[in-house]
């Protein structure tokens, strides 16, 4: 029988310990932590604060072409979906000033 280190824990002794962190994958318990804004991520954040203040749809979309969510992927489909909204808003002010104007 082949004398290998279990990693499931339950053939291990009391004394001995369980590796937790991959030494090979060290962004292993990096998205552990919650998203910050409420844990909705600020893309998801903004994209609701828009529907109030639009100028947060504008904001997200910055962050979402710096690349803002390099730090946390979690954040980029929040970011694109502000970024969406954004692009939606400004057709419809468009719109809006040229039927105004016409």
């Amino acid at each position: 029988m082949d004398q290998k280190i279990s990693t499931t824990g339950k053939e291990q002794k009391p004394d001995d310990y369980i590796l937790l962190k991959d030494d090979e994958n060290p962004d292993l318990g990096l998205y552990d932590k919650p998203l910050p804004c409420f844990g909705c991520g600020i893309g998801w954040f903004s994209l609701l604060l828009g529907f109030v203040f639009p100028l947060m749809w504008y904001y997200a979309t910055i962050l979402y072409f710096c690349n803002y969510y390099q730090k946390d992927p979690r954040e980029r489909a929040g970011l694109a979906a502000s970024a969406i909204a954004a692009l939606i808003c400004t057709i419809a002010m468009l719109i809006a000033i040229a039927v105004i104007i016409i």
